[in-house]
């Protein structure tokens, strides 16, 4: 069942951000740790740009840490008029607008194909009252119109950062493998990875959502049509319902996602090599981004925690707690895709989620991805735990931040401490999320 009135509230949305664009400049968003990071603020992005312009490495110093392609996309926007005001003010947040609105369009996209093929699954199984029964709300409907009212998704718009870009390519990575489309796929994949590097796990989910398609029902599903079945043992019959409706894996969609994967990534480093040509290399661009990334050089705060525990931490043990912490995401990886192969989609939130809390230099862009994801899963939403506690957390970690921070930094009445507790909070209500969600498909 579509959501009424869909279209006046996504372009309320848009509305919406347009009127910030244009009138909230005394926000000052792109100075906010919790919007910008030196991966994503479009101020280092600037700096890049310039040093480029003057034939300099845009990797020279420590400003910019960002991907080539962004340099020739934004760049150009960030730079300063006659009039002495800088047209990514305006011009940039323009694009950021439309890219939340492809992005919001795409998850819809996404949730109908999920929903569909949740309905043949059901109906497949003679299950056609439990199909009518379900709340059928419109899960694409539900997950774009939280992606384009979420706060975060709103204030990570109009704060002048490249987080939009990046969750706009994973979003395009689930939605060409949702709908079998390795091209599209491929292209999403080696965007996201080029330009953060974290979307590389999702390759599991991707692979399974081109080999199986979309996910299938819950576990539970399966088990009340053992039930259905005449009382005959249910565990045989379900598990053997289940294998029927999981469907066969087909191999040649995943090939021809390699083959496009490559392709993909000769054609983006050719592009960065024309790009940096007598202005640095590739091998530079490896270090300063990737090689940033994972040696979490910059200790500035942000609502993560590794800022905090590396600046406490005795050098000796750097390079150990480094490879706890980033193999801490790899060892996460291949336990779920075991226990969440059906549900591919899924996996690939319990992922982005993963990353969220786990990265090296999170932004309330990260969350605002995985939040607009969770709505794709709109149906077991109903019996999802501990909504109460999960909305007012958000609520009270997105207003005490800014206040600790400014106690900290400006006022000089509290310390680092202060920062770091709603940075912890806010982690442990990201670990949350995955888990209530993870009890009710295993229920």
């Amino acid at each position: 069942m579509e959501i009424r009135h869909y279209w006046s509230m996504a372009v309320a949305a848009v509305g919406f951000r347009l009127v910030l664009v244009l009138f909230g400049g005394d926000l000052h968003l792109a100075s906010r740790p919790e919007v910008s990071t030196p991966l994503t603020s479009l101020r280092r992005l600037a700096e890049g740009y310039w040093l480029k312009q003057v034939s300099m490495s845009p990797y020279s110093g420590s400003m910019y840490h960002g991907s080539p392609l962004l340099l020739s996309v934004l760049g150009p926007l960030t730079s300063k008029r006659s009039g002495g005001h800088h047209s990514h003010i305006y011009c940039s947040s323009l694009v950021f607008v439309a890219v939340d609105f492809i992005a919001a369009m795409l998850i819809r996209s996404t949730g109908r194909t999920l929903q569909m093929a949740r309905n043949r699954s059901l109906k497949s199984l003679d299950l056609t009252k439990s199909v009518n029964n379900s709340v059928n709300v419109s899960a694409g409907d539900t997950a774009s119109l939280i992606y384009l009212w979420n706060p975060w998704t709103i204030i990570t718009c109009v704060g002048s950062c490249t987080s939009p870009i990046e969750n706009l390519m994973v979003v395009i990575m689930l939605h060409g493998a949702c709908s079998r489309l390795a091209p599209l796929a491929a292209f999403g994949y080696v965007m996201a990875t080029h330009l953060s590097l974290y979307p590389a796990i999702l390759i599991l989910p991707v692979a399974l959502l081109l080999g199986y398609g979309p996910d299938t029902p819950p576990t539970k599903v399966f088990l009340q049509k053992g039930l259905s079945a005449n009382k005959i043992d249910m565990s045989d019959n379900g598990k053997g319902t289940s294998q029927k409706g999981f469907g066969q894996f087909s191999w040649k969609p995943i090939l021809h996602f390699i083959l496009w994967v490559f392709i993909w990534s000769c054609y983006v480093l050719s592009l960065n090599s024309i790009i940096l040509n007598k202005v640095g290399g590739l091998q530079e661009m490896f270090e300063k981004t990737y090689g940033f990334i994972l040696t979490v050089k910059d200790l500035s705060p942000n609502i993560g925690v590794l800022w905090y525990f590396f600046a406490e931490v005795f050098d000796f043990f750097r390079s150990f707690f480094l490879i706890v912490f980033n193999m801490n995401i790899i060892f996460m990886v291949l336990p779920l895709a075991i226990r969440l192969k059906h549900r591919p989609c899924f996996l690939a939130f319990v992922y982005t989620a993963i990353v969220a809390m786990l990265k090296s230099y999170p932004s309330a862009g990260d969350s605002a991805l995985y939040l607009g994801l969770l709505g794709l899963f709109a149906n077991e939403l109903a019996e999802m735990q501990f909504t109460f506690f999960l909305f007012f957390g958000y609520i009270g970690v997105s207003l005490l931040s800014p206040v600790m921070h400014n106690l900290w930094i400006w006022r000089g009445t509290g310390n680092a401490n202060f920062y770091f507790a709603t940075g912890l909070a806010y982690t442990c209500l990201q670990v949350t999320i995955p888990l209530c969600e993870h009890n009710i498909e295993c229920s």
